[in-house]
Parts: structure tokens; C-alpha cells; sequence
């Protein structure tokens, strides 16, 4: 079989990778990573153009992935199947954080009445990795395993400050901020004024970026040594919720939740 040509990205990743590194595993993960809320089925020239590969390499993927179960097709468009969630799965029972911080959500959000969420960065996402919500449902829906764009979000923010100067400038460039509602923030210098704020106030509250009616507040959350290793967030709909009491009561409770898990994040 022929060698398929790699593009600059793949060609840098396999360098940085070394003479173990699988190319067929990275094509399969980064197939699976082109699906999202947007793009929940796709044609197979739609995914060769999102990856970058050639039609031949991406429907040779698509067709192990279907025949293993974690997507199926109708022929023409192709989908993810609910399979794919034990690879979510293996994380959080391999987890110990994720014991932990399930609990403490799920605690929080019968406490004040709202959704209450854990996440951690992963690029210039968020994912969700523990969360707890009422009865009564809310727009945005951060279930486990949900993915936000970092820049755009209190859970992201709040672990964006965590960066030095050099890393968030190198992540802000690289970076590319999408207009998710009509005050959600894309000028760059802004943004990091935005992330600087987190870092000196040890909070971010974002009201309607991410979501139009969607205000959320956030902490970070420390190991015992100090290192911070995830965000903690209470999210709520903005006409149930003021910023001043996002404030002056959401925020002393998790911060004081936040402290106690310290201890007991290893």
C-alpha cells in the first residue's frame, strides 16, 4: 500500500511523536474530534476537508470506526454512535477527580438551586468532566463530556489564567474566537484583559457569550500543592439571576467549596 503524503500539521505532530508514534490512531482520534453540536453527521468529503487527509485515508478510518461500532452511515452521512462514550467512560472511572468532584457538583447545585459544573482545559476547549443539575431544565446543555471554547468561558477563563504570559499569548494567537452571540468577546487584547482579570480576582463570570440568556461564574480548583487542576462553575439562566448575586452569593459558596476540595485533590 501506498504511503499517504502527510500535510505540515501531521508531519509535526509525527516528528514531535517519535518512531512510536501511530499515525492511524492519530487519523481515527482526530476523525472522531471533527463531530460536534454543529457537525453531528458528516459526508466523507466534508471530514477529509475538516482533517485535512485524503478521501481515501479518512473512508478506510470511517469504515473501521463503523465496523467497530463507535459510528454507523446510511451510505452518504455518517454519524457518531453512543459507543464512543465509553472512551469517556475509561477517563472518568480511571479518575480519581472525577469521584470527587461528582459529589461536590451534585452537593452545590441542590444547594442554590442551579446547574454546577467541573471542567478541565484540553486545548482551546473545556470539557466537562463531572455535573449536577435541577429538575428544571436550562439552555445549555453541559452534560458531561460537553466541550466550550476556553476564551469564551468562565470554567476556560479561570484555567487560562493559570498560563504565563508567553503561553496565553501563544494560545490567543493561535487561537480563533467565534461570535457565539452578539456580545460574546473575539478582539484578542480584550480577551486577555478578560483572562488577566481572572488570574487578579481568582473568579471569571461570563454573562451571555457563550450562550444568549446563559450567565455563568467560576473558580479555580487547586490540588493540595497548590496546583491548579480544573474550574468549578455555577451556571444559571440570566433572568433568574443577577450579577450581583452571582457575586456576592454564588461565588463565596465555591469558593468555599473549592477550598475544601483541596485537600483532597492528590
Amino acid at each position: 500500500m501506498p504511503r499517504i503524503k502527510r500535510n505540515r500539521a501531521e508531519q509535526r505532530i509525527a516528528e514531535s511523536g517519535g518512531p512510536e508514534f501511530l499515525e492511524a490512531l492519530s487519523r481515527g482520534l482526530r476523525i472522531i474530534g471533527t463531530f460536534n453540536r454543529a457537525r453531528r453527521q458528516l459526508t466523507l468529503s466534508d471530514m477529509a476537508r475538516l482533517v485535512g487527509l485524503p478521501r481515501a485515508s479518512v473512508r478506510r478510518t470511517l469504515h473501521t470506526l463503523v465496523h467497530l461500532g463507535f459510528a454507523e452511515t446510511d451510505g452518504r452521512l455518517f454519524r457518531l454512535t453512543p459507543r464512543v462514550l465509553t472512551l469517556a467512560t475509561a477517563y472518568l472511572l480511571s479518575n480519581s477527580i472525577s469521584d470527587i468532584l461528582q459529589p461536590a457538583v451534585e452537593r452545590m447545585s441542590a444547594n442554590v438551586g442551579e446547574a454546577c459544573s467541573a471542567a478541565i482545559l484540553n486545548g482551546h476547549d473545556v470539557i466537562t468532566i463531572a455535573h449536577a443539575s435541577p429538575n428544571r431544565a436550562i439552555n445549555l446543555g453541559a452534560q458531561i463530556g460537553f466541550r466550550l471554547p476556553a476564551i469564551s468561558s468562565s470554567l476556560g477563563r479561570v484555567l487560562l489564567a493559570t498560563l504565563d504570559d508567553r503561553q496565553l499569548d501563544k494560545l490567543l494567537a493561535q487561537a480563533r474566537p467565534e461570535k457565539l452571540t452578539a456580545v460574546t468577546i473575539v478582539d484578542r487584547a480584550e480577551l486577555k484583559r478578560a483572562i488577566h482579570k481572572a488570574r487578579d480576582e481568582n473568579y471569571s463570570l461570563v454573562d451571555q457569550e457563550a450562550e444568549v440568556g446563559f450567565r455563568s461564574i467560576s473558580v479555580p480548583l487547586r490540588r493540595y500543592d497548590g496546583t491548579v487542576v480544573a474550574s468549578l462553575n455555577i451556571g444559571t439562566p440570566s433572568n433568574r439571576c443577577t450579577l450581583e448575586i452571582m457575586r456576592n452569593v454564588l461565588l463565596p459558596k465555591l469558593t468555599a467549596l473549592a477550598a475544601e476540595l483541596q485537600g483532597q485533590l492528590i
